[in-house]
C-alpha cells in the first residue's frame, strides 16, 4: 500500500492518518478506497464565534479557511465560469438567454481567464465542480420554470422561418437547443481537463434519477423512472468528457423519518451513476455524491440511522468518495456553529472513522489494497461498518502512550491482525479494481490507459 494513509498506520490502531490526500495527483484520489470531503463555508464559526470545528480529526478534507473556491476544490456557479447563457429575473436574457444565441468561443475565451484565475495552481489535484442548473441539456427536462428555454428557443427559430409551421419550429428549435447546450457543457469540461488535467472534472447534479415519487407513492420503490433512464442515455456524451460524476442525494423534511424510503431514494441514484459511468468509451469517471449533514432547508441533523443509508449506502455501493455540502447557515450564529461541532464530533465524525477505516480494511483483505469494495448485491443489506465486537471508535487520549496529535477519535482493535488474515467482508463484497490492475483479488497488473 502507498506510504501515504492507511499504510502508515499500526494494525491495532487504524487512525485516519493522511493529513491531505489532496497533495497528490488525482489518479491518487481514485485510488482510495474511499474518503469524504468537507465543503462548506464554516471559517466564521471560528473567526467570529470563537468556535472550532476540527475537521482535520475526521478523514474529511476541506479548503484552506474552509470556503467554496480554493486549493482542494472550487464549485463554478453560473457567474464564476465564462459566460454561461440564461434567463434571469423577469425573464432577462443574460448572455443570450439560450445557449444557441450565446458566442461559445467568448464564453471558453472568459472561461479559461476565469479558470487560471481561480485555480491557478498548474498542478492542481482537486475536485472541479461546475454548478449551472438554470436550464438542463436535454430538452425534454426544462419543464415548470424553465419552459423559459422552450419559449426563447421557438422565438429564434420563428424569426429565421416565419413561414414554418409549429411542428417545423418545434423540431428546429429542439435540434438547435441540444446542440448548443452540448457545446457548452461539453467544451467547457473538456477546456477544464485540458489547463487542469489533474482535476476532477464534472457538473453537479449531473446524473440525476428523478425518483422524487416518496412525495406522493405510497408503495416507494426508490427506483429510476425507465423514461429518465433512457433519457440519462442520451447524455452519454457528458460521462465520456466528465472524470467525475457528482449525484446528490439530499433529504428533503418530506423523508424524514422514513428510514426505507431514504435508503431506497440514496441506493437508486448511486445505483444510476454507477450505471452511467460504464456506459463511458474511456476510464469511467469516479462518483463522488454530495451530501447534506442535515435536511435541506433546515438545521434539523440526519440521524445515525440516515447516515447510514446515505454516506453508508454509497460507500457500498462503489463511491470513491462524498461530497459533504453545506451553506452559510452552518456559520450563520454561535448558536449554529456549536451545534454543526456537537454533531460532528459526536455522531458524524464517528461514522466516517468507522466506514472509512472499513473501507480500507476490505480493500487490503479482499482486493490486495488496489481496488474499492463494493456490495456483491445491490439491493442488499451488508455495509462496510467495523466489527463492533473487535473495533471500537474511542478517543485518542484513551489510548496508552503519550499524545502527541493526529486525530481526537480513532478505531481501535482488540487485538493485533496478523498477516494473512481475513476481514469477513468477502462474502458480500467484491472488487472494483483501480485503474492497472485486474482479477478477483486485483492482483493482476495490466496497462494503465490514459484518461482522456
Amino acid at each position: 500500500m502507498d506510504k501515504l494513509g492507511r499504510g502508515m498506520c499500526s494494525l491495532v490502531v487504524f487512525a485516519i492518518c493522511f493529513v491531505s490526500v489532496l497533495g497528490r495527483p488525482s489518479s491518487f484520489l481514485t485510488h482510495l478506497p474511499f474518503f469524504s470531503i468537507w465543503n462548506a463555508p464554516t471559517e466564521r464559526c471560528t473567526s467570529r464565534f470563537g468556535v472550532e470545528l476540527d475537521l482535520s480529526v475526521f478523514d474529511i478534507v476541506h479548503n484552506r479557511n474552509q470556503v467554496f473556491m480554493g486549493d482542494n476544490i472550487t464549485i463554478f456557479y453560473s457567474d464564476k465560469l465564462g459566460e454561461y447563457p440564461y434567463y434571469g429575473i423577469g425573464g432577462e436574457p443574460v448572455y443570450g438567454g439560450v445557449p444557441q444565441n450565446a458566442s461559445l468561443d467568448r464564453h471558453l475565451r472568459k472561461a479559461d481567464n476565469d479558470l487560471r484565475t481561480d485555480i491557478p495552481d498548474l498542478g492542481f489535484h482537486g475536485f472541479a465542480v461546475i454548478d449551472w442548473e438554470k436550464w438542463r441539456p436535454l430538452w425534454e427536462r426544462n419543464w415548470d420554470a424553465k419552459e423559459i428555454y422552450w419559449k426563447g428557443s421557438r422565438a429564434l427559430v420563428k424569426a429565421k422561418h416565419s413561414t414554418w409551421k409549429p411542428d417545423q419550429i418545434e423540431k428546429e428549435a429542439v435540434r438547435e437547443f441540444e446542440d448548443a447546450s452540448r457545446a457548452f457543457m461539453e467544451e467547457t469540461l473538456k477546456l477544464g481537463r485540458r489547463e487542469r488535467p489533474g482535476g476532477l472534472w464534472g457538473f453537479y447534479g449531473f446524473p440525476c434519477c428523478y425518483n422524487y415519487q416518496y412525495k406522493k407513492n405510497k408503495t416507494y420503490t426508490g427506483e429510476c423512472p425507465a423514461l429518465e433512464m433512457k433519457r440519462n442515455d442520451k447524455l452519454v456524451w457528458l460521462w465520456n468528457v466528465s472524470s467525475a460524476l457528482y449525484p446528490d442525494i439530499y433529504l428533503d423534511l418530506g423523508l424524514r423519518g422514513r428510514g426505507q424510503d431514504i435508503l431506497l431514494y440514496s441506493r437508486h441514484r448511486i445505483l444510476e451513476a454507477m450505471r452511467v459511468r460504464e456506459q463511458t468509451t474511456h476510464r469511467p469517471p469516479s462518483v463522488f455524491p454530495y451530501a447534506r449533514i442535515a435536511y435541506t432547508y433546515s438545521m434539523e441533523f440526519l440521524s445515525q440511522e440516515d447516515l447510514v443509508h446515505t454516506i453508508g449506502e454509497s460507500i457500498a455501493l462503489g463511491a470513491a468518495g462524498v461530497v459533504l455540502w453545506g451553506d452559510g447557515n452552518y456559520s450563520q450564529t454561535k448558536k449554529a456553529c456549536v451545534a454543526v461541532r456537537d454533531y460532528l464530533d459526536n455522531t458524524l465524525g464517528r461514522y466516517i472513522v468507522n466506514v472509512t477505516e472499513a473501507a480500507f480494511l476490505c480493500s487490503q483483505t479482499v482486493c490486495s489494497s488496489r481496488g474499492r469494495c463494493i456490495r456483491r448485491d445491490p439491493s442488499g443489506t451488508a455495509y462496510l461498518h467495523l466489527d463492533p465486537a473487535e473495533w471500537s471508535i474511542v478517543p485518542r487520549t484513551k489510548l496508552p502512550g503519550p499524545v502527541t496529535g493526529g486525530p481526537s477519535y480513532v478505531a481501535h482493535r482488540r487485538f493485533r491482525m496478523v498477516e494473512g488474515e481475513t476481514s469477513g467482508f468477502a462474502a458480500s463484497f467484491r472488487c472494483q479494481c483501480f485503474p492497472g490492475w485486474e482479477g478477483e483479488q486485483c492482483q493482476k497488473p495490466v496497462p494503465v490507459e490514459p484518461s482522456t
